[in-house]
């Protein structure tokens, strides 16, 4: 799992959730669902933040919430972790 890329993660979480910026998160931390950090709305602004995130850091345009993403029977909203990898493979098939 690329640490740079959890980095940018949960730098954009504190962003999106700026009353948390001290939470200790982990790659197991919940996103969405049950009890996770956030509701629909602050999910979607997190998404787009990583997105542009992603094309700031790495130089490639990827896109998270996509059919692909809303077909795995795991989503890759769930977690930290979860979001990391989705977007890692993305980010491989980006280059």
């Amino acid at each position: 799992m690329d640490q740079k890329l959890i980095g940018l993660i949960v730098r954009e979480l504190q962003d999106v959730l700026v009353d948390a910026a001290d939470a200790n998160w982990t790659t197991e931390t919940k996103l969405y669902g049950e009890e996770g950090l956030l509701d629909s709305l602050r999910l979607v602004a997190l998404i787009v933040a990583v997105e542009q995130a992603i094309e700031d850091e790495y130089g490639c345009a990827v896109t998270l919430a996509d059919e692909k993403a809303m077909s795995l029977r795991h989503s890759p909203f769930r977690s930290i972790g979860s979001l990391a990898d989705y977007a890692e493979s993305l980010i491989k098939e980006a280059i």
